[in-house]
């Protein structure tokens, strides 16, 4: 596969296919923790360096393989061969980045990114023009499309588990074995002939030659390795808990509850991050934050509040969350855990590691496979997930248990 090939320019590829694989996953991370204004920007960010990522690495694998003297590039089916494998990748990132991601969601996304891969490469391909002709073994074809949207099922996977830079930096890696494999698979199965012996016909049109091919991959380069490391920079919104909020604000999460007066108490508080922390646990043990009766919200003009009394579910989003109150969801700062410790635990369960939902709004629950699934009311009914493992507990609170058992 790598005969004669300069192992140097191989590796670059490689890398080069990571790099714009992290940066591209890395700005889709994004799009689920930011307002909706947003996530148009970003989405084009993501799938911008997603196809350079992938067309970089098309061409520094172009220049290592030993190709005839006297080739050259055509520069329409070139530009051409990007513009497919970025609309193409960006459909596939919306598919994962929007909504929720379910299995065929995934699957489709991966058969896209697959295809884009391919796309990209055969018709940037079709792209050489030179004294020879070129055929492909059709049995790589379908092996190299295959590697690709394999390894792009791997790599979407890695990223929607969401648990870090690691799960990050595997769904870039298997990003980059997807473009690789599939090119250096491809190059295996294309064969170079005379040209009486081949199909292959010299296309007139504006061409460049590989010293000027090498000069915008050069570029495309730096484009690439600024994006990889403005990626690194750390989201400037930053997570803090409510203990730590209140202790920022000089107050004393065990005392707050008794400088406030008897008539307030029961009554909700202008902020749910002053909320009293009471000693529930008994002598010796740490105190317990009691739960907030609200929750903050990102809006376009800035943050809101919703009653936890009108939240339906809660759903885990990267570092934050989304916040459904039966009409639309909303982008909360606190990560799921956070969520939950605010919650009051008489009325949310958490049914999944990802979901949160109120008992008392749930209208259906149904098994789904090996979990199950429950329905929640409002002006938009939406759907949740339940784990296997939760949904004795969810029989449970709903009265299911008991009914049965009578």
């Amino acid at each position: 596969m790598f005969e004669g090939h300069d192992p140097y320019l191989v590796a670059l590829s490689v890398v080069i296919a990571i790099l714009g694989g992290y940066t591209g996953f890395g700005l889709t991370a994004r799009i689920r923790g930011t307002p909706d204004a947003s996530h148009r920007l970003l989405l084009a960010g993501a799938a911008f360096f997603l196809a350079i990522g992938i067309w970089t690495m098309h061409f520094v694998g172009m220049l290592a393989a030993p190709l005839p003297s006297g080739t050259v590039y055509l520069v329409l089916p070139t530009i051409v061969s990007f513009l497919i494998c970025a609309l193409v990748v960006g459909i596939s990132l919306f598919f994962v980045s929007t909504g929720e991601p379910s299995l065929l969601r995934v699957v489709s996304s991966a058969v896209l990114l697959g295809l884009g891969i391919a796309s990209m490469h055969y018709v940037g391909m079709h792209g050489l023009s030179g004294d020879f002709g070129m055929t492909h073994d059709a049995a790589m074809v379908v092996l190299s499309v295959g590697i690709a949207i394999v390894t792009a099922y791997g790599g979407l996977r890695a990223f929607l588990a969401r648990q870090g830079g690691v799960q990050l930096a595997l769904s870039a890696v298997a990003f980059g074995v997807a473009v690789s494999g599939m090119h250096y698979t491809a190059m295996a199965g294309m064969h170079l002939t005379a040209p009486s012996e081949g199909s292959h016909h010299h296309i007139e049109g504006l061409a460049a030659t590989s010293q000027m091919l090498s000069l915008v991959v050069a570029l495309l380069c730096f484009v690439i390795a600024a994006g990889f490391l403005l990626s690194l920079v750390p989201d400037p919104r930053k997570k803090t808990t409510p203990a730590a909020d209140m202790a920022a604000a000089g107050a004393d999460p065990v005392h707050l509850a008794a400088d406030m007066p008897s008539a307030d108490v029961g009554s909700a508080p202008t902020s749910p991050r002053l909320r009293a922390t009471t000693p529930l646990g008994g002598i010796g043990q740490p105190p317990r934050a009691a739960p907030a009766p609200r929750l903050p919200v990102e809006g376009a003009d800035g943050t809101h509040f919703i009653d936890t009394a009108d939240i339906r579910s809660v759903r885990a989003d990267a570092h934050y969350t989304k916040v459904h109150d039966g009409t639309r969801e909303r982008m909360c700062p606190w990560s799921i855990s956070e969520a939950e410790a605010q919650l009051d635990p008489g009325l949310f369960v958490r049914v999944h590691r990802s979901h949160i939902i109120a008992i008392p709004h749930v209208t259906l629950v149904r098994k789904e496979g090996d979990g199950a699934i429950v329905e929640l009311d409002g002006p938009s009914p939406h759907r949740v997930p339940v784990s296997r493992a939760k949904i004795a507990e969810v029989k449970a609170r709903l009265g299911l248990v008991r009914r049965h058992a009578s």
